[in-house]
């Protein structure tokens, strides 16, 4: 049984923390029948994003904190009670922590059979991405929250990019430097102690969300393979480089534990593996693949060295995902026979939107010519001519091979709207 005066006076406490929300670029839509599944890797927001979202909205909406002692042990019947006496009003109800009730998939169908859109959020550690599309039977729509943005970044910092001057570029080149080294972890980003609380994150999602989460009895190997992904992300890797990694520390033959332990790391949502752009599924379901992180700043605090050009091709990576709510977008890499690769293959539905390269480069002269032939290779293959390089600040417009290629650098085209 639940205490009306405990919930009416966390309500209260709710309002005061107003001010110290910071807004985030991600929007969300809401569609009859299908409940809104947010995910993201810890400590990216998400608690925070709802909160917003909730103050933003609260004519129409409910939130529920669901691990806050004041709805400790609530049922399904009570959680429409307190809605009719929170906000009798409200059509959106926001359930934060939904993993916390029991049998929660029933409550969320019922509470979208009643005619409510149902927005819900659950910890990494106890409840899957996955899970919540299978224990909800089609019924639901995903977005990803990642650490901040560039733009996000700035605004957390009160830098304004709206007018470019030389002075406010030199301004954002450094903040970008900052950016690449230590991500963007939202506490980080504002936080003196970055070292202390990444190495704080870093070891709670590698102990909670994946050795705990799924039950991972070799400790050694799962610190091992978490350790080889945030040493060599941005580049493309193979099972086998893994299990040599990790016998090599190891002193055993763990082949076997590596490969079932590897499949579950993307549910961390700490660790990506993108796929060889292929037209045969097989081929393309298969090894290698790139990998990516999903922040620079945990790589940092395990001793990786200072790679700009890799820490640039992850953060490009991490802003094509947040691009991803359109369900027909899809990211890949590029790579023929012959060892020419694309960084990213932006495709939407049928066709290929966008090839992209990242590059490490001021100036054109610095650009290897063999990049540049990949793209023209990957463009006739793939009948794509939007050919984009990102640059660290080198900007133009030129033809390579006949085909014309835009030179963007790094910063402008973070801080550029994405359509």
């Amino acid at each position: 049984m639940y205490d009306r005066e405990f919930i009416l006076e966390y309500y209260e406490k709710l309002e005061k923390r107003k001010k110290e929300i910071k807004r985030r670029e991600l929007k969300i839509s809401l569609k009859k029948g299908l409940a809104v599944s947010l995910i993201g890797p810890r400590r990216a927001g998400k608690t925070y994003f709802l909160q917003d979202l909730y103050f933003k909205n609260k004519n129409n909406f409910v939130y529920l904190e669901l691990e806050h002692s004041a709805f400790e042990n609530i049922t399904h019947k009570d959680v429409f009670e307190i809605i009719s006496f929170i906000n009798p009003h409200a059509r959106t109800v926001i359930l934060d922590e939904v993993q916390v009730i029991k049998n929660w998939n029933r409550l969320v169908r019922a509470l979208l059979d009643s005619d409510f859109n149902v927005i819900i959020s659950g910890s990494s550690s106890k409840l899957l991405s996955k899970e919540i599309a299978t224990q909800l039977r089609g019924r639901s729509l995903t977005y990803i929250l990642l650490p901040l943005s560039f733009r996000e970044f700035l605004q957390f910092r009160e830098i304004d990019y709206e007018e470019i001057s030389i002075t406010k570029k030199m301004e954002i080149i450094k903040n970008l430097e900052e950016y690449l080294l230590w991500g963007g972890y939202p506490k980080v980003v504002i936080e003196s102690e970055k070292e202390e609380i990444l190495k704080n994150y870093y070891t709670t999602i590698l102990y909670n969300d994946f050795v705990e989460r799924f039950k991972l009895k070799s400790i050694d190997a799962a610190k091992f393979i978490f350790e080889f992904c945030f040493q060599n992300f941005s580049k493309e890797i193979s099972i086998r480089k893994i299990v040599d990694f990790v016998n090599s520390r190891t002193g055993g033959n763990v082949k076997n534990v590596v490969y079932n332990y590897v499949e579950n790391l993307p549910e961390t949502l700490a660790v990506f593996f993108v796929e060889r752009y292929q037209k045969n599924v097989y081929s393309r379901k298969s090894w290698p693949r790139k990998l990516y992180v999903c922040d620079t700043g945990l790589s940092t605090v395990i001793g990786f060295s200072k790679d700009t050009g890799k820490r640039m091709e992850n953060t490009v990576f991490l802003e094509l995902l947040r691009s991803t709510s359109n369900p027909l977008i899809e990211i890949y890499y590029f790579k023929d026979y012959q060892g020419y690769e694309v960084d990213f293959v932006v495709k939407e539905g049928l066709k290929v939107r966008q090839l992209i390269q990242v590059t490490y480069a001021s100036g054109k002269d610095e650009i290897e010519k063999r990049e540049l032939r990949a793209l023209a290779k990957a463009s006739k293959l793939l009948k794509c001519k939007n050919l984009l390089v990102i640059t660290w600040d080198h900007e133009a417009e030129e033809e390579v091979k006949g085909k014309k290629v835009k030179f963007v650098p790094l910063w402008k085209w973070l801080l550029a709207e994405k359509t």
